[in-house]
């Protein structure tokens, strides 16, 4: 029962964190958006110029090139676009949020500043750029003639469980990156593993049926997923208890232990920085 307590009163200590630091965030947020890409001419720009290309060549290439036949009865730019969007925000959080620490050693050294909000700026950026893409999600489905439906205010609720699982990575993953700098490496390699072994570009309905628990062990596969039943408005998020409560056991742990580890490490973090 104290563990529980403590865990909670730690949960609501960083909310009211994040809450009382809302403008400093918000700044740092405009800034490292602008920083990614400085010295470009189209700056900020870029970050939904690529995404947004990648999701036309593919759609070129599977639509009109090869001319996929529809997924489960949806056209294959909707199913797949449904499937990439949230998976384009979740590397890139996981990716950039594995270097916030590096990134801005300056705010290390400030002893006001909280520095396990570091990781929290990394996901704003990447959610700002993700937002737009939900936008552009909505656009696809309505060119193709789906109108919303109930099933898209599940959107918010699996965004949310993307955001709780990458805080606890990412301050894992920036916290030990000070130490083992190659280790951004390593995560940036399991990303792009993670693209294929995450049914993004492929149905899990073509692996053997015994095959599907494994799957279903991949957190990341409940929110691509999540959003594809959200979007096509095939099912709810309660239809799946057993798989729910594993997403949210997981992701609990995840963000526990990575703050833990993160507070472990921060003392340190100057003498290497």
């Amino acid at each position: 029962m104290s563990f529980v307590v403590r865990a909670f009163s730690s949960l609501s200590e960083f909310f009211f964190s994040v809450v009382r630091n809302r403008r400093i965030l918000w700044e740092l947020t405009r800034q490292d958006l602008k920083q990614r890409y400085l010295g470009s001419v189209l700056g900020i720009l870029w970050a939904f110029i690529q995404p947004l290309i990648t999701i036309l060549v593919f759609w070129f290439i599977f639509s009109v090139g090869f001319k996929s036949q529809p997924i489960k009865n949806v056209p294959f730019i909707l199913w797949f676009i449904s499937g990439i969007i949230p998976w384009f925000f979740i590397s890139d959080a996981l990716q950039n949020g594995t270097n916030a620490v590096l990134a801005k050693p300056y705010l290390v050294k400030k002893i006001v500043f909280q520095v396990r909000l570091l990781p929290v700026i990394q996901l704003m950026s990447s959610m700002a750029i993700h937002l737009f893409f939900i936008g552009i999600l909505f656009v696809f489905f309505l060119l193709y003639g789906y109108f919303p439906t109930l099933h898209w205010l599940q959107i918010p609720y699996f965004s949310l469980g993307a955001i709780f699982l990458l805080l606890g990575l990412t301050w894992f993953t920036s916290a030990v990156t000070v130490f083992f700098r190659d280790f951004g490496q390593l995560v940036a390699i399991a990303v792009q593993l993670g693209f294929w072994v995450t049914p993004v570009m492929w149905s899990f309905d073509i692996m053997p049926e015994k095959l599907w628990p494994l799957l279903k062990l991949n957190p990341v596969f409940y929110i691509t997923e999540g959003y594809r039943n959200a979007m096509l408005g095939t099912s709810w998020f309660w239809q799946f208890p057993e798989w729910t409560l594993y997403f949210w056991a997981f992701t609990t742990l995840t963000f526990f232990t990575g703050g833990f580890v993160f507070a472990r490490l921060r003392r340190h973090f100057a003498d290497v920085l």
